[in-house]
């Protein structure tokens, strides 16, 4: 039996919730899967996986188990990054998630960047607005924007992104064109709430360093971030979007920043993985290639206009 390839199997299993999951993952045969987890077992002497009809759950040796193979792991990849070519030129799967938007209109792009610097790494790519949890979803690294965050996690900040307030041309002229937060009143928005969480989204301006809340009647609430914007084209009210996500229909009309004078706060942008992920190569190189992506001028996070 080869026991870390045993050890590989095991955590997968316990992240990804399944044997099914787990093979695929790991382009094993499932028969194999299952003939290392009762082989790894047989070694131990102890069960580590209690197996149902509908669900997989750690045994209470399975449970201490599983954390010491985690770093047993992550080690042996660092300890061989650094006595191998992998230190200079990183190679394996690398599963990252971020916002769809972020995804779609910025990381995306600028990609060939990343993978001639990188060629060996091949990146599996998760367009996501909602929360993912890494450990069960055997996901590497996260990008996610706001400043909830998971404690649990190693957080690397990336970026401030700049936000504005918009509304479609139809609606605008419907309604009126707010000039100050007091003609706000008779306006609407498009409320944002996450699927996740359930938590629900007003609009939020800085006014003279503070931050100001501010409720809207709506006659529509999304849970994704296309669907928002496409429901303020709609002319359903007024929404607040990083820049790079309205950037073009700011540009062709299709929507207009209002109350500029009273922008809304910026959001955080942060890179998040395991701990036990810290010392991967992979997620390193990955991470700090964010870094300066973010930090490039032109990339598209800001408005031209508010970099100086």
């Amino acid at each position: 039996m080869d026991r870390l390839n045993a050890m590989r199997v095991f955590t997968r299993i316990v992240e990804l919730g399944g044997f099914a999951k787990a093979a695929d993952s790991l382009q094993l045969p499932r028969a194999s899967v299952t003939i290392l987890i009762k082989q790894l077992e047989a070694h131990l002497g102890v069960q580590l996986l209690q197996r149902t009809t509908r669900q997989i759950s750690l045994t209470l040796d399975g449970a201490a188990y599983y954390p010491r193979c985690v770093q047993l792991l992550a080690d042996l990849e660092e300890t061989e990054a650094v006595f191998s070519a992998a230190r200079h030129n990183p190679k394996g799967l690398l599963r990252v998630d971020m916002p769809a938007g972020v995804g779609r209109l910025m990381v995306i792009p600028a990609l060939p960047q990343f993978t001639a610097r990188y060629p060996l790494i091949e990146l599996e790519i998760g367009l996501n607005d909602r929360t993912v949890d890494l450990i069960r979803e055997g996901v590497d690294c996260v990008l996610r924007g706001g400043s909830a965050l998971d404690e649990s996690l190693v957080a690397r900040p990336l970026a401030t992104l700049d936000q504005v307030t918009c509304a479609s041309p139809e609606y605008l002229q419907r309604c009126g064109t707010p000039r100050c937060l007091e003609d706000l009143k008779g306006h609407q928005m498009v409320e944002y709430f996450s699927n996740s969480t359930g938590k629900r989204y007003g609009l939020e301006f800085v006014v003279d360093g503070q931050l100001r809340l501010i409720d809207l009647p709506k006659h529509v609430a999304v849970n994704s971030s296309d669907g928002y914007l496409a429901a303020c084209e709609a002319g359903y009210g007024l929404v607040q979007a990083p820049y790079y996500h309205v950037a073009r229909q700011l540009k062709e009309g299709r929507l207009i920043e209002v109350l500029r004078d009273v922008p809304p706060p910026g959001m955080p942008l942060t890179a998040l993985y395991p701990p036990h992920r810290q010392l991967s190569r992979r997620v390193r190189v990955f991470v700090d290639w964010l870094v300066e992506l973010c930090a490039q001028s032109g990339n598209g996070f800001y408005r031209e206009d508010s970099r100086g």
